[in-house]
């Protein structure tokens, strides 16, 4: 795990990293940027299950995506993710991609929405307003309860 500050000057933890392979690869050569969201998004939905301790936590909205530069076969990426906000049902986090020996920047995302559900789909409370470093919000078996406080 590395930490840096990221653009906005707040420490960005990078916790996963990738290898560029051929079949990551667009018609120019270089990573394809369908791919680097994937990876994103399914990233963003970890955190976002660890903060919220909920596995129904789903997309709500991602913002401009910045493509600042690109990565080719065989370079080593890594994904950071931070959280920058809590509202009643949602998170709210930032994401920045970069090369991880050059620590060249490739991608930055100011915002990515998640938003809590219940099991009918619908949004519902977390009883969360600050991150979590610990596994204290892991999500457990339906028997063992929901991982939110009582209350929340």
């Amino acid at each position: 795990m590395d930490r840096h500050a990221g653009a906005d000057g707040h420490d960005i933890t990078f916790r996963s990293r990738r290898w560029v392979r051929p079949e990551d690869l667009n018609a120019n050569g270089s990573l394809f940027g369908g791919s680097l969201l994937r990876w994103i998004d399914e990233e963003a939905a970890i955190y976002a299950i660890l903060q919220l301790g909920n596995p129904r936590a789903v997309t709500k909205f991602i913002s401009e995506i910045d493509f600042v530069s690109s990565a080719v076969q065989g370079d080593l990426i890594e994904m950071g993710l931070r959280a920058t906000g809590f509202g009643r049902t949602s998170l709210t986090m930032r994401a920045e991609v970069r090369n991880m020996v050059s620590r060249r920047s490739i991608l930055a995302i100011d915002r990515i929405v998640f938003v809590s559900l219940d099991e009918n789909g619908s949004p519902v409370p977390h009883g969360y307003s600050t991150i979590t470093y610990d596994r204290d919000r892991l999500p457990r078996h339906p028997a063992e309860g929901s991982g939110r406080p009582a209350g929340g």
